[in-house]
């Protein structure tokens, strides 16, 4: 295992001796959503059910040369029904999570987040990318970069406690999320100062828990410790975050991108805060990457049964 990839191999590892996750794989009809979820099969990962256009999804695996008599098909006609199916057997109880295939991500999530018979929780929904940067020595959890937009403080307090939950899920031993902005300091003018600093006294007042929280802080500061110390700021988070909160999509995606195309990091990604973890890959994914957003939902979706068991008890 390349030596870059050894925290996604632990999040692998971590799901060892876990039952495999019951999926429905949602329109798998190229050869890379066809390889991403049976690969992740072959692992104990998911039990994929593939749902979409039969002779598509059959098409498909023969020209992966992949073999999916094993699996069962849910054969519906098109993208959009593969998707208003995928939630069915969500609420039905046949699969724990949906793995998205070849269908944009807009036509996966309008059947997620739809007010009758979707997903929809108390919690806003939002995307975590989880990363594994060379050179940076935790995973790094980067929200929202795909889909909120311009998300609002009562959308971001949402957005960082399921960031911190998946934080949890995934062991770290401490959640250090630093709500990022273009400096270190508030400033009226830049509402994302502002916001950020409402967002720490939030979590002083338990309104955000399970973390440590710092904000402002700019990108450098919070993630090099050399940098924080030049600005001297003292914190437990500045020069180590390990969840970093973004003020927009537009900033998030530019920054999860320019990691994964100047560092070279590969970047995972689940969407939390529906009834079952999401898992989004993308068609330029790593088989690797693929893998570790499976495993990514299998813990989160591992710690939610868990967090159920102690409710009950």
């Amino acid at each position: 295992m390349n030596n870059n990839h050894a925290k996604y191999q632990r999040l692998l590892d971590a799901c060892r001796g876990l039952p495999p996750m019951p999926t429905a794989v949602v329109h798998p009809c190229d050869e890379a959503a066809i390889e991403g979820a049976i690969g992740a099969a072959r692992l104990n990962l998911i039990t994929p059910i593939l749902v979409g256009p039969q002779e598509r999804i059959r098409e498909a695996a023969r020209k992966a040369g992949i073999d999916i008599s094993a699996y069962p098909i849910v054969d519906v006609p098109h993208s959009h029904a593969a998707a208003d199916k995928a939630v069915e057997l969500v609420l039905s109880g046949q699969a724990e999570a949906i793995m998205k295939g070849s269908l944009h991500t807009d036509e996966l999530m309008a059947a997620v987040v739809r007010r009758d018979n979707g997903l929809r929780t108390s919690r806003r929904v939002s995307h975590c990318f989880v990363m594994d940067v060379p050179g940076y020595e935790d995973p790094l959890i980067i929200s929202d970069a795909a889909v909120n937009i311009m998300p609002t403080l009562e959308d971001k307090v949402d957005i960082v406690q399921n960031a911190i939950d998946l934080a949890h899920a995934l062991q770290f031993a401490e959640v250090r999320v630093a709500i990022l902005s273009a400096m270190e300091t508030v400033n009226p003018k830049v509402p994302s100062t502002v916001e950020a600093a409402a967002l720490c006294k939030m979590a002083d007042r338990k309104q955000i828990t399970g973390a440590v929280l710092d904000g402002p802080l700019a990108l450098d500061n919070a993630i090099s410790l050399t940098a924080a110390e030049i600005k001297k700021i003292d914190s437990p988070v500045a020069g180590r975050a390990n969840v970093l909160i973004v003020p927009d999509l537009e900033a998030g995606n530019m920054l999860a991108k320019s990691l994964s195309f100047l560092a070279g990091a590969d970047a995972a990604g689940i969407v939390l805060g529906a009834r079952v973890p999401i898992i989004l890959t993308s068609r330029a994914d790593s088989e690797l990457t693929r893998l570790a957003s499976c495993a990514v939902a299998v813990l989160v979706a591992y710690a939610r049964r868990e967090a159920l068991k102690k409710a009950v008890s």
